[in-house]
C-alpha cells in the first residue's frame, strides 16, 4: 500500500499538477502568496480603478468591467480579487495574461438591503510590481416604491 502511495505521489508531481491543485488544496491563500512572490514580476495598467453606477433601484444588480493592460514584459497571472462585502463579487482571467494583452476584472454589484450612498472595493492581487491594485465604485441606492 505504502509503495501505491508514493507511486500516486510521484505521478502527481511529474505531471506538474501538485503546484496548482494539490497544494493549493491543502495550503491555500498562504501558499498562492509565497507562489506569487516567486514569479517574475511585471506591470499591470488599469484603465479606470474607479466607478460612479449613479442612482439605481433597491434590488437591482449592476455590473462593471475594469479593462487593464498587461503592460510589462512577463506573463500577468492574477490570484485572487477580494471584494469588501458580500454584495459585491468579482470575477477575473483564471489564465495568464500575456505581454501587451488586455482583458478585465468584472465586479457585479447586488443593492438588495443596501438602501443609501455605498462605497465598494475589490482588492486585486497578482504578480505585477504592484502585487494588490484596488479598484472600486460607488452608487446611490434608492428604496422601492
Amino acid at each position: 500500500m505504502l509503495t501505491l502511495s508514493v507511486f500516486a505521489i510521484a505521478m502527481v508531481e511529474l505531471s506538474g499538477v501538485s503546484k496548482t491543485a494539490i497544494i493549493n488544496k491543502w495550503k491555500g491563500d498562504e501558499y498562492k502568496s509565497k507562489y506569487l512572490a516567486t514569479l517574475p514580476k511585471t506591470t499591470i495598467s488599469f484603465t479606470d480603478t474607479k466607478f460612479n453606477f449613479g442612482k439605481i433601484t433597491e434590488g437591482q444588480k449592476v455590473r462593471h468591467a475594469y479593462y487593464f493592460k498587461n503592460a510589462g514584459s512577463n506573463p500577468l497571472i492574477i490570484s485572487d480579487a477580494i471584494a469588501s462585502c458580500g454584495c459585491t463579487v468579482p470575477s477575473y482571467p483564471k489564465n495568464p495574461v500575456p505581454p501587451g494583452a488586455t482583458d478585465s476584472v468584472l465586479v457585479e454589484f447586488n443593492s438588495e438591503g443596501k438602501v443609501g450612498h455605498q462605497r465598494k472595493n475589490v482588492l486585486v492581487k497578482s504578480n505585477a510590481t504592484m502585487d494588490a491594485v484596488s479598484i472600486g465604485f460607488e452608487v446611490e441606492v434608492m428604496e422601492k416604491n
